[in-house]
């Protein structure tokens, strides 16, 4: 029963909770999350543009 809370709690995200764990939630982890996500995806789709503009040259 242990094993399954765990992962209820700590390993399982939540699309309801933005895609974030009930712990992440709790513990007020989720926002420092979600701004890691958004500069993670701003680097992501500024590299996809650099490289599109490279090959497009």
């Amino acid at each position: 029963m242990s094993t399954f809370v765990d992962h209820y709690n700590n390993h399982r995200y939540y699309e309801s909770l933005e895609n974030l764990t009930p712990a992440d939630v709790y513990h007020r982890r989720g926002a420092k999350i979600l701004k890691m996500r958004e500069e993670i995806k701003n680097q992501t789709i500024r590299k996809r543009r650099l490289q599109h503009q490279a090959a497009a040259a």
